[in-house]
């Protein structure tokens, strides 16, 4: 439901403090593996509250090349300037998504990853030590309709929170762990075609406390890509959900510098 609601930017906005402010940007959030974007919910509530127009689409979660240019074809339907957002796998996807379209203004990355044109997670990730949310994984064999094959991975229950949220409540993390999605395992080795952080302004949030992603990796990325800003929290991978304000406020600072440029 919370889902279904985001992908209704306006009627949402309406319910929460009026219609979306014309003169800023519609914000987009892309969610990253094991979630929705209902795990954006806090967060849209704020910026819809302070006047922005919000699209939280969902991610597919199928690799590079298929969730990227679903996105793409999204954003070319949007008018005016955007922010893009990505969590974690997310952040892979709007960094080719974003390629060649002029009218996205400024990329922002939550707890994400962030390769080069060439890179995949999996030989950027290389470069640090293993987090321990791999230590999580179940993979779990697919078929498709077409007769195709191949492996999803999910996140042990048991594990889910201990790696992945350790800053929410177990309550919480238990409906996590029961209605997460799953990535193909794929993903992991799909290259980039295209980074649009090397022509983009850039937002990095760094989650001091994340198991899933180094935050080492996260600093390195954020140096590499010249960020504008760098925020660094007392966060799991999960800062959108725990730390909503401050997640917030970082969009909220791209949004305003995209508008006195």
């Amino acid at each position: 439901m919370l889902a279904a609601l985001a992908l209704m930017p306006t009627r949402a906005a309406d319910a929460v403090g009026g219609a979306p402010d014309k003169g800023k940007p519609t914000v987009v959030l892309v969610h990253g593996a094991f979630a929705d974007g209902s795990s954006w919910s806090a967060v849209a509530q704020r910026l819809q509250k302070d006047g922005y127009r919000v699209i939280a689409p969902p991610n597919t979660l199928r690799g590079i090349p298929q969730d990227s240019t679903y996105l793409n074809s999204l954003l070319k339907t949007i008018k005016g300037p955007v922010v893009l957002v990505g969590h974690s796998y997310g952040g892979e996807v709007i960094s080719q998504a974003a390629a060649g379209v002029d009218n996205v203004e400024a990329l922002v990355y939550v707890n994400a990853i962030m390769p080069d044109k060439g890179e995949s997670f999996a030989s950027l990730s290389g470069k640090f030590a293993p987090a321990p949310l791999t230590k999580a994984f179940q993979p779990v064999p697919f078929r498709d309709g077409d007769g195709t094959t191949g492996t999803d991975i999910y996140l042990q229950p048991a594990k889910l929170r201990a790696t992945f949220a350790q800053d929410l409540p177990r309550q919480q993390t238990d409906v996590m762990a029961s209605t997460q999605r799953p990535i193909a395992q794929s993903a992991f080795t799909d290259k980039l075609t295209a980074a649009a952080w090397r022509d983009k302004p850039v937002y990095v949030l760094v989650g001091k406390q994340d198991r899933a992603i180094d935050p080492g990796l996260e600093r390195y990325e954020a140096k590499r890509a010249h960020a504008r800003r760098t925020v660094e929290i007392d966060s799991s991978h999960v800062s959108l959900i725990s730390h909503p304000q401050e997640v917030t406020d970082l969009i909220v600072s791209a949004a305003r510098d995209s508008g006195r440029r």
